[in-house]
């Protein structure tokens, strides 16, 4: 049976902030603790082509693939895909960003089916990626809560700054 997953945070932070960093991709080896390396390959504005490479496992492997994001600013959706599969047969993930009362609310819904020959089935991924996704989460939201920390707040300008 295929797998499917659906994981959520709160980011106390921006809806700009969070949306604007967390499709650039080139950058998300530093939102993302298990990311290496992130080279975009192709980027059109509202698709991003690239090849993620993750730090090595346990054993010693590094994994690396292509996938494809394709992006809706006007719905604050973003659809994924793996283009190299790797040991998926499919790998589709939907992100998608809503404004709440404490800042943007992000989920990440992700379907995918592994092949016979990979090294875990579906069910092993679908807990694989229940453990690691809230870890990644927590991770970005740690980025740019102190990010949004950090930016100015609005209207707190003296007369002086404002009027140079």
């Amino acid at each position: 049976m295929p797998g499917h997953t659906e994981n959520q945070i709160i980011v106390r932070a921006p809806m700009d902030l969070v949306w604007s960093r967390t499709n650039d991709v080139a950058d998300w080896p530093n939102l993302f603790t298990e990311y290496a390396a992130a080279e975009v390959l192709e980027d059109t504005g509202d698709r991003v082509l690239f090849r993620l490479t993750m730090h090595p496992d346990e054993q010693g492997r590094v994994w690396s693939w292509v996938s494809e994001r394709e992006l809706d600013p006007a719905t604050r959706t973003v659809v994924a895909r793996r283009v190299e599969t790797g040991p998926f047969e499919y790998m589709r993930i939907r992100w998608t960003y809503h404004e709440v009362d404490d800042g943007v609310l992000m989920r990440w819904t992700q379907d995918f089916a592994m092949k016979p020959e990979a090294p875990v089935d579906d069910a092993g991924m679908t807990e694989r990626i229940n453990t690691n996704t809230p870890i990644q989460m927590n991770a970005i939201k740690r980025v740019l809560e102190a990010e949004a920390a950090a930016l100015p707040a609005a209207g707190t300008g003296t007369r002086a700054e404002e009027s140079s």
